[in-house]
């Protein structure tokens, strides 16, 4: 068993710190401040090849592994974690048109979205299914060659400000439940969608978050992912891997947190001594440590379990997702705690960490889902023992 990275590995990680300290680090607390959508330096992650991470080869992509996926993501949310979280999303849609799309929709798309001269927004959550998104009732019908899309999505990340939209609907009857829903591309410009105000959200502020209003908009046929009624089925399959793309960006906040409080720490004196000498406060940094390091493990055994086609791979990406952002936020809050008043005020990054961190508790599905998913497989026969 090795634990090990491979110097490719490696460099590609080396490559998304690079990237990190130069385009990202620097600017977040201004993005923060400014709820500043960074397109400009989006656009060059493109260039870096960080916008068509695990989308093949043959499409234009880097075709690389969701381990290899999480090891980019946890370096480059040392830089920004919200700007992270959105070139995740990126990376998914692009993904599901490479991977789903017919030659000329993927042509069409995918590699504007690998250079970054295009980029995508994922339409599932509405304001009346989000945990239950099954029960999505965006609809669209369809006229001939042509799709009518009416309905509206909520939470989109990026939305009014990216190009292209994969928007879950149902094609079948109402009360079809999962079999029902097709996933859809939908040009962000097209007649008849429309944007709602840049919500004001407690993290994340620099990726805009919209409502999508879709009043009969047309789309050709040709625009759909796959079969008709296969989008929730794509919809799983993209969440298992944006899980751990949004597990690996608390894994990369919580390692900023942790190398700003051990810096901190060494720096800090009182009571005549450094705050590194009191055990009470090595204690806290190495629990924070051990917590980071117990979910880096779960995070990438459960993208090679995703990588192998494991049979438990959702399960075991649920388990990591909600382990890990957990602990994410639990270290980011810690931090905070060791660096006193400094930690409260936005001078300092540990504040913003705690709040870009908090949303990863609810978005890809919430932790209370996730412990859903896992109970849901424990109860079947066999698979309790096949964890050992």
């Amino acid at each position: 068993m090795d634990f090990s990275l491979t110097d490719d590995q490696k460099a590609l990680a080396a490559a998304a710190a690079d990237f990190a300290r130069a385009e990202l680090v620097e600017h977040a607390a201004d993005w923060d401040a400014q709820s500043h959508f960074p397109v400009d330096v989006i656009r060059r992650a493109g260039e870096a090849g960080f916008l068509g991470i695990y989308t093949p080869e043959e499409h234009g992509g880097l075709g690389l592994s969701r381990l290899e996926a999480s090891l980019i993501f946890e370096q480059l949310a040392q830089g920004c974690v919200s700007t992270t979280a959105y070139l995740t999303i990126h990376n998914m849609v692009t993904w599901m048109i490479a991977s789903w799309g017919d030659g000329a929709l993927r042509e069409a798309w995918v590699p504007a979205m690998v250079a970054g001269e295009a980029l995508g927004s994922y339409c599932l959550t509405e304001p009346g299914a989000g945990s239950d998104a099954a029960s999505l009732r965006t609809k669209a019908v369809r006229e001939g060659e042509e799709y009518v899309l009416s309905g509206s999505k909520m939470f989109i990340s990026g939305a009014g400000a990216t190009e292209v939209l994969v928007v879950m609907a149902r094609t079948g009857e109402p009360g079809s439940g999962a079999g029902g829903v097709s996933a859809i591309v939908v040009p962000a410009d097209a007649a008849g969608v429309e944007y709602g105000k840049n919500e004001e959200k407690m993290g994340w502020k620099s990726q805009p978050t919209c409502l999508v209003s879709f009043d009969g908009v047309r789309v050709p046929v040709t625009n759909r992912l796959g079969a008709e009624g296969e989008g929730f089925k794509f919809a799983m399959k993209g969440l298992d891997g944006g899980r751990l793309n949004i597990a690996s960006c608390s894994l990369g906040a919580a390692q900023q947190a942790l190398t700003l409080s051990r810096d901190y720490l060494a720096e800090r004196k009182q009571f005549g001594r450094e705050l590194s000498s009191f055990q009470a406060l090595q204690f806290k940094l190495a629990d924070m440590a051990s917590e980071l390091t117990a979910a880096r493990l779960m995070v990438r055994h459960a993208a090679w379990r995703l990588d192998q086609g494991d049979p438990e791979a959702t399960a075991h990406c649920a388990m990591a997702k909600r382990f890990a952002t957990d602990m994410g936020f639990t270290v980011c809050n810690e931090a905070l705690q060791l660096h006193g008043g400094y930690g409260y005020i936005r001078e300092y990054p540990l504040e913003r960490l705690v709040r870009d961190t908090r949303v990863h508790q609810i978005l890809e599905g919430t932790n209370e889902i996730m412990r859903l998913i896992v109970a849901r497989r424990l109860l079947a026969d066999g698979v309790i023992e096949s964890l050992q």
